[in-house]
């Protein structure tokens, strides 16, 4: 059985599964049910000023008979107490001393506030601090989360005070509701974060009823913009992770938030740069109990790869994560439809024909069946074939060598540079 064990800058747990910042964690009585479950560690719902929530503050994207294929939300921050929260943290990390209680926390952008807050919640002996400056609605609107998180400067400036007095490690939680959230990392990291947390939730709006025109979700009729989560997300999350990973103006431990609902998506995050992850839409959807399956999956995958420990994964794939201009332009791979798996939907046609490249005909063999067969001389690799397959292994991508070394479009470039340059002198001359 491999270490699932993590250290997340100084914050240690049992294993890389952590429930985020989210009506999940919201209570001591669900923290400590959801660590009797399994789960290593979990980031408080956000503490700070009381606030007062909306009614009818959720909504869902379902897709192709997929439910919760997106999750929209557009409550806030804790509306309990602070001196209730504080409590139940206390006793909640008395019981489980060797989980991960992580406070995640929401205040003005102000000095005196972050260090009166930090000082109460630090007192009952919280592992670390996540400062939340990704959440997009609500708070927003009152110059804390997103609207933080979207001035590089002010994350920098918040982060700094609250080094001031931390005495434990801070993660600062990244808004993806930016250009180039790596700016910000760097930001954070200039501020003194020990490590960072990405993605929170993304601008979004659910949908709309088209019979009563209302927006989904509606308070008395009226809606506004929320925070998207769910499996829909990962890919965003995954490519941000990666960003800041190869970043070497980051260079501090990740905790990578977005879709996760498997194991193979934690495998993912942790190749990706990830030293601990954290769920929340797949909780919400299956309960607590989900993580199980998590462990048991980490564990098998481990132990079939060789691993020691779940460390061993940390960043992995992130050498294999390029620019584009760092791309081989000579690296060739075309389709191959294996006739005796193929089903003939005729989808693969249908794609290449009106989306593609027009590669794939219909013919007929020697026996008088009907098959598809690509032109590989004018295939271009695209896979498009093989996404909209229904067949496993009717079609695989096959690498060819095309004869030509490896040659990057920035390697081409500087080629046509230097022969310009080599032309410009002998006119000259």
């Amino acid at each position: 059985m491999a270490d699932l064990s993590i250290d997340l800058a100084g914050i240690k747990s049992p294993n890389p599964f952590w429930l985020a910042s989210a009506p999940p964690t919201n209570t001591g009585y669900q923290v400590q049910r959801a660590f009797e479950a399994g789960w290593g560690g979990a980031v408080w719902k956000t503490l700070g000023d009381p606030i007062i929530n909306t009614s009818s503050r959720f909504a869902a994207v379902h897709f192709n008979g997929q439910r919760v294929a997106g999750f929209n939300n557009i409550e806030l921050i804790t509306d309990r107490p602070l001196e209730v929260n504080l409590k139940e943290i206390y006793e909640t990390k008395k019981r489980f001393p060797d989980h991960a209680v992580v406070a995640s926390l929401m205040v003005e952008p102000k000095q005196e506030k972050w260090h009166e807050i930090v000082k109460r919640v630090e007192a009952v002996g919280v592992d670390g601090l996540e400062l939340n400056f990704g959440c997009p609605h609500g708070m927003a609107e009152r110059g804390m989360g997103a609207a933080s998180g979207q001035q590089p400067d002010l994350v920098e400036a918040q982060t700094c005070w609250v080094k001031e007095v931390a005495a434990t490690p801070v993660i600062v939680k990244l808004t993806p509701n930016i250009t180039d959230i790596t700016v910000v990392a760097r930001h954070a990291v200039k501020g003194g974060a020990d490590a960072i947390s990405l993605i929170n939730t993304i601008n979004s709006l659910a949908g709309v009823d088209i019979h009563s025109w209302n927006t989904i979700p509606n308070v008395g009729g009226q809606g506004a913009h929320g925070g998207y989560c769910g499996p829909a997300v990962k890919p965003i999350a995954l490519s941000m992770v990666a960003e800041c990973a190869r970043d070497r103006g980051v260079g501090v431990p990740i905790s990578g938030i977005g879709g996760i609902s498997t194991w193979q998506d934690v495998v993912e995050f942790m190749l990706m740069g990830s030293t601990g992850i954290q769920v929340c839409t797949a909780v919400m959807h299956h309960g607590f109990r989900i993580v199980e399956e998590m462990i048991d999956g980490l564990n098998n995958y481990l132990d079939d790869k060789g691993l020691a420990s779940v460390t061993e994964l940390i960043g992995k794939s992130v050498p294999k994560y390029s620019n584009w201009g760092d791309l081989d332009l000579n690296y060739k791979v075309v389709a191959r439809i294996n006739e005796e798996n193929c089903i003939n939907c005729n989808k693969c046609h249908i794609a290449c024909e009106d989306a593609s490249h027009q590669c794939i005909d219909m013919l007929t063999n020697a026996e008088g069946k009907a098959i598809l067969q690509v032109r590989e001389e004018d295939c271009v690799g695209c896979n498009l074939c093989s996404i909209v397959c229904p067949a496993d292994g009717a079609i695989d991508m096959v690498a060819l060598d095309s004869g030509a070394a490896p040659m990057t479009w920035n390697q081409r470039q500087k080629v046509i540079s230097s022969l310009n340059s080599l032309y410009s002198e002998a006119e000259v001359m």
